[in-house]
């Protein structure tokens, strides 16, 4: 199949249910190893962070993996050290951290829209990679992916949102400020891999106008990074039934039922 071939459903949603039954099998090797995994989802707004980060955990257990995505930090948070409210999501051991974006908010749509001042930007770029060594240094196995998408196929996934009403929330004033500010947003990234791709925590760009072939790329090279092994599951056996010892369900009636809006389909 060539490079720039759009992947075809049938051997897309094949390989992508192999590959989440290899996410249980590493997520069950993290959680008996209590080893910690972060894994941050970076990229151009449309570019299949969401649907992607949605198939990586389709299958896996929450208490196991958590999906952070911040919300615009409060009044409070503003006057913390910048990386402050992501440290407390951090995982523990035994748990697999997803970031639906990250600290890497100020490297990208706060500095193209002003949301901080140049000396902190600058700050950042110099801190980042020393925040992140820090974490690898403590064990932590993080692994960065940027989804990278073109001008037109972001163009024509905008137009597809503003028409759909069951997507268009995925829409913002900020999403739109993409279109108009595109090559700020080119050289803002550019900066910030020029000063966190660092050999302990490699950018990996993901090219997404194929989404599906981009979900495949992605979560296939995710499980190559990770060196897990099978954990033999526990051997289960359901019980018996014991026998009733007289209890009486209270009469239907009693309870608050939810009307069968089933029943009306089939009429």
């Amino acid at each position: 199949m060539a490079k720039g071939e759009r992947l075809r459903k049938s051997v897309y949603e094949a390989e992508l249910f192999r590959l989440q039954a290899e996410l249980v099998k590493m997520q069950e090797w993290v959680r008996g190893e209590g080893e910690r995994l972060v894994v941050v989802f970076e990229g151009r707004d449309a570019a299949g962070k969401g649907s992607t980060i949605k198939r990586v955990t389709q299958y896996l257990n929450p208490r196991v993996a958590r999906i952070v995505a911040l919300p615009v930090p409060t009044e409070r948070e503003r006057t913390q050290w910048y990386f402050q409210r992501y440290v407390e999501h951090l995982p523990a051991a035994g748990e697999i951290v997803l970031f639906d974006r990250s600290w890497y908010n100020r490297a990208g749509v706060e500095r193209v829209l002003g949301y901080c001042t140049p000396e902190e930007h600058q700050r950042f770029l110099r801190q980042c990679p020393i925040f992140e060594r820090m974490l690898v240094e403590d064990g932590i196995r993080l692994h960065k992916y940027w989804f990278s998408v073109s001008d037109v196929e972001q163009q024509r996934r905008f137009e597809s949102r503003l028409t759909d009403p069951m997507r268009r929330w995925k829409l913002s004033t900020t999403d739109l400020e993409s279109i108009t500010r595109w090559e700020d947003y080119s050289r803002a990234k550019d900066d910030m891999f020029v000063h966190t791709d660092i050999p302990e925590a490699r950018w990996n760009v993901v090219e997404s106008d194929d989404k599906r072939r981009s979900r495949i790329n992605m979560i296939a090279h995710l499980l190559s990074q990770v060196p897990y092994a099978d954990v033999e599951a526990p051997m289960l056996d359901l019980p018996q039934r014991p026998p009733s010892r007289g209890y009486v369900r209270p009469d239907r009636s009693l309870q608050h039922e939810v009307p069968d809006h089933v029943a009306s389909l089939e009429q």
